[in-house]
Protein backbone atom coordinates (compact mmCIF):
# COMPACT_ATOMS: atom_id res chain seq x y z
CA UNK A 1 0.00 0.00 0.00
CA UNK A 2 1.35 3.43 -0.99
CA UNK A 3 0.61 6.59 0.95
CA UNK A 4 0.86 10.19 -0.25
CA UNK A 5 1.98 12.94 2.07
CA UNK A 6 -0.40 15.75 1.09
CA UNK A 7 -0.30 19.06 2.97
CA UNK A 8 -3.77 19.59 4.44
CA UNK A 9 -5.29 22.81 5.79
CA UNK A 10 -6.20 22.47 9.46
CA UNK A 11 -9.90 23.08 8.79
CA UNK A 12 -10.14 19.82 6.80
CA UNK A 13 -8.39 17.56 9.32
CA UNK A 14 -11.70 16.25 10.82
CA UNK A 15 -12.49 14.83 7.35
CA UNK A 16 -9.37 12.67 7.23
CA UNK A 17 -10.75 9.97 9.53
CA UNK A 18 -13.20 7.37 8.17
CA UNK A 19 -16.80 8.63 8.26
CA UNK A 20 -19.96 7.53 6.48
CA UNK A 21 -20.81 11.15 5.53
CA UNK A 22 -18.26 13.91 4.99
CA UNK A 23 -19.34 17.43 4.17
CA UNK A 24 -17.53 20.71 3.55
CA UNK A 25 -19.46 23.89 2.85
CA UNK A 26 -18.25 27.45 2.46
CA UNK A 27 -17.37 30.21 0.04
CA UNK A 28 -14.92 30.61 -2.80
CA UNK A 29 -11.20 30.18 -2.29
CA UNK A 30 -11.55 27.78 0.64
CA UNK A 31 -9.95 24.82 -1.11
CA UNK A 32 -12.90 22.43 -0.59
CA UNK A 33 -12.74 20.93 -4.07
CA UNK A 34 -8.95 20.63 -3.97
CA UNK A 35 -9.13 18.84 -0.62
CA UNK A 36 -11.63 16.23 -1.79
CA UNK A 37 -9.82 15.85 -5.12
CA UNK A 38 -6.56 15.12 -3.33
CA UNK A 39 -8.28 12.78 -0.88
CA UNK A 40 -9.85 10.85 -3.75
CA UNK A 41 -6.45 10.22 -5.36
CA UNK A 42 -4.86 9.37 -2.02
CA UNK A 43 -7.49 6.77 -1.14
CA UNK A 44 -7.29 5.08 -4.55
CA UNK A 45 -3.53 4.85 -4.12
CA UNK A 46 -3.95 3.38 -0.64
CA UNK A 47 -6.68 0.83 -1.53
CA UNK A 48 -6.24 -1.10 -4.76
CA UNK A 49 -9.32 -1.91 -6.78
CA UNK A 50 -11.51 0.79 -5.23
CA UNK A 51 -14.45 2.08 -7.29
CA UNK A 52 -15.56 5.69 -6.93
CA UNK A 53 -18.06 7.99 -8.60
CA UNK A 54 -17.90 11.79 -8.89
CA UNK A 55 -21.38 13.24 -9.09
CA UNK A 56 -23.24 16.37 -10.14
CA UNK A 57 -26.99 16.79 -10.24
CA UNK A 58 -26.76 17.60 -13.95
CA UNK A 59 -23.73 16.63 -16.01
CA UNK A 60 -24.21 17.23 -19.71
CA UNK A 61 -20.53 16.88 -20.57
CA UNK A 62 -17.32 15.89 -18.80
CA UNK A 63 -16.45 19.58 -18.75
CA UNK A 64 -19.16 19.85 -16.06
CA UNK A 65 -17.47 17.17 -13.93
CA UNK A 66 -14.55 17.01 -11.48
CA UNK A 67 -12.43 15.05 -13.97
CA UNK A 68 -10.16 17.95 -14.94
CA UNK A 69 -9.44 18.69 -11.27
CA UNK A 70 -8.49 15.06 -10.62
CA UNK A 71 -6.22 15.04 -13.66
CA UNK A 72 -4.52 18.16 -12.28
CA UNK A 73 -4.08 16.46 -8.92
CA UNK A 74 -2.42 13.44 -10.55
CA UNK A 75 0.00 15.82 -12.27
CA UNK A 76 0.68 17.70 -9.02
CA UNK A 77 1.43 14.44 -7.21
CA UNK A 78 3.59 13.10 -10.05
CA UNK A 79 1.38 10.02 -10.52
CA UNK A 80 0.88 8.28 -13.86
CA UNK A 81 0.61 4.90 -15.55
CA UNK A 82 3.64 3.55 -13.72
CA UNK A 83 1.71 4.08 -10.48
CA UNK A 84 -1.46 2.45 -11.79
CA UNK A 85 -3.34 5.59 -12.91
CA UNK A 86 -4.46 5.89 -16.51
CA UNK A 87 -6.72 8.64 -17.82
CA UNK A 88 -9.34 7.77 -20.42
CA UNK A 89 -11.96 10.00 -22.01
CA UNK A 90 -14.68 9.33 -19.43
CA UNK A 91 -12.88 7.31 -16.73
CA UNK A 92 -9.73 7.39 -14.64
CA UNK A 93 -8.32 3.92 -14.13
CA UNK A 94 -6.71 3.46 -10.71
CA UNK A 95 -4.37 0.85 -9.16
CA UNK A 96 -5.62 -2.74 -8.98
CA UNK A 97 -8.33 -2.38 -11.64
CA UNK A 98 -10.06 0.34 -9.70
CA UNK A 99 -11.80 3.26 -11.38
CA UNK A 100 -13.20 6.76 -10.90
CA UNK A 101 -16.24 7.55 -13.05
CA UNK A 102 -18.28 10.74 -13.56
CA UNK A 103 -22.06 10.87 -13.67
CA UNK A 104 -25.08 13.15 -13.40
CA UNK A 105 -27.70 11.98 -10.93
CA UNK A 106 -30.55 13.46 -12.94
CA UNK A 107 -29.95 10.79 -15.58
CA UNK A 108 -30.41 7.93 -13.10
CA UNK A 109 -33.51 5.91 -12.33
CA UNK A 110 -34.21 3.52 -9.49
CA UNK A 111 -33.00 0.72 -11.77
CA UNK A 112 -29.94 2.37 -13.31
CA UNK A 113 -28.57 3.56 -9.96
CA UNK A 114 -28.00 -0.09 -9.00
CA UNK A 115 -24.90 -0.02 -11.21
CA UNK A 116 -23.16 1.90 -8.39
CA UNK A 117 -23.84 -0.64 -5.64
CA UNK A 118 -20.25 -1.85 -5.45
CA UNK A 119 -18.76 1.63 -5.24
CA UNK A 120 -17.02 2.72 -2.03
CA UNK A 121 -16.71 6.48 -2.57
CA UNK A 122 -19.22 8.97 -3.95
CA UNK A 123 -18.14 12.61 -4.13
CA UNK A 124 -20.88 15.13 -4.88
CA UNK A 125 -19.37 18.44 -5.97
CA UNK A 126 -21.62 21.55 -6.15
CA UNK A 127 -24.00 19.65 -3.89
CA UNK A 128 -26.20 22.72 -3.31
CA UNK A 129 -27.98 21.73 -6.54
CA UNK A 130 -28.74 18.20 -5.33
CA UNK A 131 -32.42 17.32 -5.41
CA UNK A 132 -34.09 15.29 -2.67
CA UNK A 133 -34.97 12.65 -5.26
CA UNK A 134 -31.32 12.25 -6.23
CA UNK A 135 -30.10 12.10 -2.64
CA UNK A 136 -32.69 9.44 -1.84
CA UNK A 137 -31.52 7.40 -4.83
CA UNK A 138 -27.83 7.67 -4.00
CA UNK A 139 -27.66 7.20 -0.25
CA UNK A 140 -28.82 3.57 0.03
CA UNK A 141 -27.00 2.62 -3.17
CA UNK A 142 -23.49 3.41 -1.87
CA UNK A 143 -23.54 0.63 0.70
CA UNK A 144 -20.35 -1.44 0.36
CA UNK A 145 -18.57 -2.06 3.70
CA UNK A 146 -16.54 1.03 4.59
CA UNK A 147 -18.21 3.15 1.89
CA UNK A 148 -18.37 6.94 2.25
CA UNK A 149 -20.41 9.77 0.73
CA UNK A 150 -18.68 13.13 0.33
CA UNK A 151 -20.38 16.47 -0.28
CA UNK A 152 -18.79 19.84 -1.07
CA UNK A 153 -20.87 22.91 -1.72
CA UNK A 154 -21.32 26.67 -1.46
CA UNK A 155 -24.56 27.01 0.47
CA UNK A 156 -27.41 28.60 -1.45
CA UNK A 157 -30.68 28.27 0.49
CA UNK A 158 -31.27 26.98 3.99
CA UNK A 159 -33.89 24.55 2.73
CA UNK A 160 -31.75 23.04 -0.03
CA UNK A 161 -31.80 19.25 0.50
CA UNK A 162 -28.07 18.92 1.22
CA UNK A 163 -28.28 21.64 3.89
CA UNK A 164 -31.34 20.04 5.47
CA UNK A 165 -29.51 16.70 5.49
CA UNK A 166 -26.07 17.79 6.74
CA UNK A 167 -26.73 21.07 8.55
CA UNK A 168 -30.21 20.46 9.93
CA UNK A 169 -31.27 19.59 13.47
CA UNK A 170 -30.79 15.85 12.81
CA UNK A 171 -27.91 14.55 10.72
CA UNK A 172 -27.29 11.05 9.35
CA UNK A 173 -25.35 8.75 11.63
CA UNK A 174 -21.62 9.06 11.06
CA UNK A 175 -21.65 12.63 9.73
CA UNK A 176 -18.66 14.96 9.92
CA UNK A 177 -19.40 18.40 8.48
CA UNK A 178 -17.11 21.42 8.47
CA UNK A 179 -17.31 24.99 7.20
CA UNK A 180 -14.32 26.25 5.21
CA UNK A 181 -13.81 29.76 3.89
CA UNK A 182 -11.03 31.80 2.31
CA UNK A 183 -9.34 32.59 5.63
CA UNK A 184 -8.93 28.85 6.31
CA UNK A 185 -6.85 28.36 3.14
CA UNK A 186 -3.10 28.79 3.85
CA UNK A 187 -2.50 28.81 0.07
CA UNK A 188 -4.96 31.63 -0.64
CA UNK A 189 -3.36 33.59 -3.49
CA UNK A 190 -2.87 37.32 -3.90
CA UNK A 191 -5.08 37.19 -6.98
CA UNK A 192 -7.95 35.64 -5.02
CA UNK A 193 -7.49 38.19 -2.25
CA UNK A 194 -7.87 41.02 -4.75
CA UNK A 195 -11.00 39.38 -6.16
CA UNK A 196 -12.40 39.08 -2.64
CA UNK A 197 -11.74 42.73 -1.82
CA UNK A 198 -13.21 43.84 -5.14
CA UNK A 199 -16.34 41.82 -4.42
CA UNK A 200 -16.66 43.41 -0.97
CA UNK A 201 -16.31 46.85 -2.55
CA UNK A 202 -18.40 46.36 -5.68
CA UNK A 203 -20.89 43.60 -4.80
CA UNK A 204 -21.38 43.99 -1.09
CA UNK A 205 -24.89 42.57 -1.29
CA UNK A 206 -23.51 39.26 -2.61
CA UNK A 207 -20.21 39.13 -0.72
CA UNK A 208 -21.34 37.01 2.21
CA UNK A 209 -22.76 34.32 -0.08
CA UNK A 210 -19.84 34.29 -2.53
CA UNK A 211 -16.90 34.46 -0.12
CA UNK A 212 -18.17 33.66 3.39
CA UNK A 213 -20.44 30.72 2.55
CA UNK A 214 -23.59 32.52 3.68
CA UNK A 215 -27.04 31.66 2.43
CA UNK A 216 -28.61 33.67 -0.38
CA UNK A 217 -30.63 35.88 1.94
CA UNK A 218 -29.52 39.24 0.61
CA UNK A 219 -31.43 41.21 -2.00
CA UNK A 220 -29.64 43.20 -4.68
CA UNK A 221 -29.26 46.76 -3.45
CA UNK A 222 -29.70 45.82 0.21
CA UNK A 223 -29.09 48.76 2.53
CA UNK A 224 -26.98 46.90 5.08
CA UNK A 225 -25.26 44.17 3.03
CA UNK A 226 -21.77 45.64 3.24
CA UNK A 227 -22.20 46.43 6.93
CA UNK A 228 -23.20 42.84 7.73
CA UNK A 229 -20.23 41.53 5.75
CA UNK A 230 -17.89 43.82 7.67
CA UNK A 231 -19.43 42.76 11.00
CA UNK A 232 -18.75 39.13 10.16
CA UNK A 233 -15.20 39.86 9.00
CA UNK A 234 -14.47 41.83 12.18
CA UNK A 235 -15.84 39.16 14.50
CA UNK A 236 -18.84 41.19 15.66
CA UNK A 237 -21.21 38.32 14.89
CA UNK A 238 -20.28 35.98 17.71
CA UNK A 239 -21.44 35.17 21.21
CA UNK A 240 -22.88 38.17 23.02
CA UNK A 241 -23.44 38.27 26.77
CA UNK A 242 -25.47 40.94 28.54
CA UNK A 243 -24.15 42.81 31.57
CA UNK A 244 -26.37 41.61 34.45
CA UNK A 245 -25.99 44.99 36.21
CA UNK A 246 -27.33 47.00 33.27
CA UNK A 247 -30.89 47.27 32.06
CA UNK A 248 -31.94 45.82 28.73
CA UNK A 249 -33.69 47.96 26.16
CA UNK A 250 -36.43 46.27 24.13
CA UNK A 251 -36.80 48.16 20.86
CA UNK A 252 -40.01 47.42 18.97
CA UNK A 253 -41.61 47.78 15.59
CA UNK A 254 -45.35 47.47 15.99
CA UNK A 255 -47.71 45.08 14.32
CA UNK A 256 -51.37 44.41 14.85
CA UNK A 257 -53.58 41.62 16.13
CA UNK A 258 -55.43 40.91 12.90
CA UNK A 259 -54.62 37.96 10.63
CA UNK A 260 -53.35 40.31 7.92
CA UNK A 261 -51.55 42.68 10.26
CA UNK A 262 -47.90 43.60 9.95
CA UNK A 263 -45.44 41.58 12.01
CA UNK A 264 -44.39 42.74 15.48
CA UNK A 265 -40.60 42.77 15.94
CA UNK A 266 -38.28 43.30 18.93
CA UNK A 267 -34.52 43.69 19.37
CA UNK A 268 -33.38 43.26 23.01
CA UNK A 269 -30.14 45.24 23.35
CA UNK A 270 -27.79 46.94 25.76
CA UNK A 271 -26.00 50.22 25.10
CA UNK A 272 -22.60 49.77 26.76
CA UNK A 273 -20.25 52.70 26.25
CA UNK A 274 -19.88 53.18 22.52
CA UNK A 275 -21.23 49.71 21.71
CA UNK A 276 -24.68 48.35 20.94
CA UNK A 277 -24.98 44.69 21.92
CA UNK A 278 -27.91 42.73 20.53
CA UNK A 279 -28.64 39.48 22.33
CA UNK A 280 -31.93 38.29 20.82
CA UNK A 281 -34.43 38.91 18.06
CA UNK A 282 -38.17 38.25 18.16
CA UNK A 283 -40.85 38.47 15.49
CA UNK A 284 -44.49 37.37 15.44
CA UNK A 285 -47.52 38.11 13.29
CA UNK A 286 -51.13 38.58 14.33
CA UNK A 287 -50.48 37.74 17.99
CA UNK A 288 -51.85 39.66 20.98
CA UNK A 289 -49.53 41.70 23.16
CA UNK A 290 -49.75 39.06 25.88
CA UNK A 291 -47.82 36.69 23.59
CA UNK A 292 -45.01 39.21 23.17
CA UNK A 293 -44.85 39.86 26.90
CA UNK A 294 -44.78 36.13 27.59
CA UNK A 295 -41.72 35.87 25.31
CA UNK A 296 -40.00 38.69 27.21
CA UNK A 297 -40.61 36.95 30.53
CA UNK A 298 -39.39 33.61 29.15
CA UNK A 299 -36.06 35.28 28.27
CA UNK A 300 -35.76 37.02 31.64
CA UNK A 301 -36.62 40.48 30.24
CA UNK A 302 -39.03 41.32 33.03
CA UNK A 303 -40.00 44.87 34.14
CA UNK A 304 -37.35 44.58 36.84
CA UNK A 305 -34.65 44.32 34.19
CA UNK A 306 -35.91 45.74 30.91
CA UNK A 307 -37.41 48.92 29.45
CA UNK A 308 -39.54 49.22 26.32
CA UNK A 309 -38.80 51.62 23.45
CA UNK A 310 -41.64 52.20 20.97
CA UNK A 311 -42.02 54.19 17.75
CA UNK A 312 -44.31 57.22 17.76
CA UNK A 313 -47.41 55.15 16.90
CA UNK A 314 -47.00 53.28 20.16
CA UNK A 315 -49.35 55.89 21.59
CA UNK A 316 -52.06 54.98 19.06
CA UNK A 317 -54.79 52.52 20.01
CA UNK A 318 -54.88 49.15 18.24
CA UNK A 319 -57.85 48.88 15.87
CA UNK A 320 -59.08 45.62 17.40
CA UNK A 321 -58.30 45.81 21.11
CA UNK A 322 -58.67 49.63 21.31
CA UNK A 323 -55.73 50.21 23.63
CA UNK A 324 -52.26 51.51 22.81
CA UNK A 325 -49.06 49.51 23.00
CA UNK A 326 -47.68 52.13 25.37
CA UNK A 327 -50.51 51.79 27.88
CA UNK A 328 -50.49 47.99 27.60
CA UNK A 329 -46.76 47.72 28.29
CA UNK A 330 -47.10 50.15 31.21
CA UNK A 331 -49.98 48.08 32.59
CA UNK A 332 -47.63 45.06 32.46
CA UNK A 333 -45.17 46.97 34.66
CA UNK A 334 -42.65 48.16 32.07
CA UNK A 335 -41.10 51.60 31.81
CA UNK A 336 -41.85 52.84 28.28
CA UNK A 337 -40.20 55.45 26.06
CA UNK A 338 -41.94 56.58 22.87
CA UNK A 339 -39.65 58.02 20.20
CA UNK A 340 -41.26 61.18 18.76
CA UNK A 341 -42.47 61.24 15.17
CA UNK A 342 -39.48 62.04 12.96
CA UNK A 343 -41.74 63.37 10.22
CA UNK A 344 -41.15 63.04 6.49
CA UNK A 345 -38.15 60.94 5.60
CA UNK A 346 -38.24 59.01 8.89
CA UNK A 347 -37.43 55.68 7.21
CA UNK A 348 -34.38 57.18 5.51
CA UNK A 349 -33.26 58.71 8.80
CA UNK A 350 -33.45 55.31 10.50
CA UNK A 351 -31.40 53.75 7.70
CA UNK A 352 -28.69 56.40 7.94
CA UNK A 353 -28.60 56.13 11.72
CA UNK A 354 -28.21 52.35 11.42
CA UNK A 355 -25.40 52.74 8.88
CA UNK A 356 -23.53 55.10 11.22
CA UNK A 357 -23.82 52.75 14.18
CA UNK A 358 -23.34 49.39 12.45
CA UNK A 359 -19.55 49.47 13.08
CA UNK A 360 -20.31 49.69 16.82
CA UNK A 361 -22.95 46.95 16.88
CA UNK A 362 -22.43 43.37 18.02
CA UNK A 363 -24.80 40.50 17.23
CA UNK A 364 -25.24 37.17 18.98
CA UNK A 365 -24.68 34.66 16.18
CA UNK A 366 -27.12 32.03 17.45
CA UNK A 367 -30.05 34.15 18.63
CA UNK A 368 -30.19 37.00 16.09
CA UNK A 369 -30.06 34.97 12.87
CA UNK A 370 -33.62 35.85 11.83
CA UNK A 371 -33.04 39.54 12.55
CA UNK A 372 -29.82 39.58 10.54
CA UNK A 373 -31.63 37.87 7.67
CA UNK A 374 -34.12 40.75 7.69
CA UNK A 375 -31.32 43.32 7.73
CA UNK A 376 -29.62 41.54 4.85
CA UNK A 377 -32.78 41.56 2.72
CA UNK A 378 -34.01 45.09 3.50
CA UNK A 379 -33.64 46.99 0.24
CA UNK A 380 -34.82 49.88 -1.87
CA UNK A 381 -37.85 49.47 -4.08
CA UNK A 382 -36.94 50.41 -7.64
CA UNK A 383 -38.75 51.73 -10.69
CA UNK A 384 -36.62 49.88 -13.23
CA UNK A 385 -38.23 51.67 -16.19
CA UNK A 386 -37.25 55.11 -14.94
CA UNK A 387 -34.18 53.93 -13.03
CA UNK A 388 -35.14 55.64 -9.77
CA UNK A 389 -35.45 54.55 -6.17
CA UNK A 390 -38.84 54.63 -4.43
CA UNK A 391 -37.70 54.25 -0.84
CA UNK A 392 -37.55 51.12 1.33
CA UNK A 393 -39.56 48.15 0.09
CA UNK A 394 -42.25 47.31 2.64
CA UNK A 395 -41.96 43.52 2.77
CA UNK A 396 -41.21 40.84 5.37
CA UNK A 397 -37.78 42.32 6.12
CA UNK A 398 -38.96 45.84 6.87
CA UNK A 399 -40.31 45.11 10.37
CA UNK A 400 -37.10 43.82 11.90
CA UNK A 401 -35.10 46.44 10.01
CA UNK A 402 -37.34 49.30 11.17
CA UNK A 403 -36.94 48.14 14.77
CA UNK A 404 -33.16 48.00 14.31
CA UNK A 405 -33.16 51.52 12.84
CA UNK A 406 -35.28 52.77 15.73
CA UNK A 407 -32.76 51.23 18.13
CA UNK A 408 -30.01 53.29 16.52
CA UNK A 409 -32.13 56.44 16.67
CA UNK A 410 -32.76 55.77 20.37
CA UNK A 411 -29.01 55.41 20.92
CA UNK A 412 -28.20 58.67 19.14
CA UNK A 413 -31.08 60.78 20.46
CA UNK A 414 -29.66 61.45 23.97
CA UNK A 415 -26.35 62.61 22.47
CA UNK A 416 -28.15 64.82 19.96
CA UNK A 417 -30.28 66.33 22.74
CA UNK A 418 -27.19 66.95 24.81
CA UNK A 419 -25.56 68.87 21.96
CA UNK A 420 -28.72 70.90 21.33
CA UNK A 421 -29.20 71.89 24.99
CA UNK A 422 -26.16 73.57 26.58
CA UNK A 423 -27.98 73.63 29.93
CA UNK A 424 -27.81 69.81 30.06
CA UNK A 425 -24.22 69.86 31.36
CA UNK A 426 -22.68 73.20 30.58
CA UNK A 427 -21.38 75.03 27.50
CA UNK A 428 -18.36 72.80 27.28
CA UNK A 429 -20.56 69.73 26.82
CA UNK A 430 -22.56 71.47 24.05
CA UNK A 431 -19.31 72.21 22.19
CA UNK A 432 -17.89 68.68 22.56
Amino acid sequence: MSVLQIPTAEVFEPLLSPSRYKGAHGGRGSGKSHFFGGLMIEEHLAERGMLSVCIREVQKTLADSSKRLLEAKLADFGLGEADGFKVFRDTIETPGDGAIIFQGMQDHTAESIKSLEGFKRAWWEEAQTASMRSLNLLRPTIRAPGSELWFSWNARLKNDPVDVMLRGAEKPTGSVVIEANWRDNPWFTAELEQERLDCLRMQADQYDHIWEGGYLTVAAGAYFARHLAEAKNEGRISRVAFDPLMRVKIICDLGGTGAKADAFAMWPAQFIGKEIRTRDYYEAQGQPLATHIQYLHSKGYTPARADIILPHDGETNDRIIDVSFESSFRAAGYAVTVIPNQGKGAAKMRIESARRLFPSTWFDEATTEAGRAALGWYHEKRDEVRGIGLGPDHDWASHGSDAFGLMCVAYEEPMAKKKRDPRASGVGAWMS
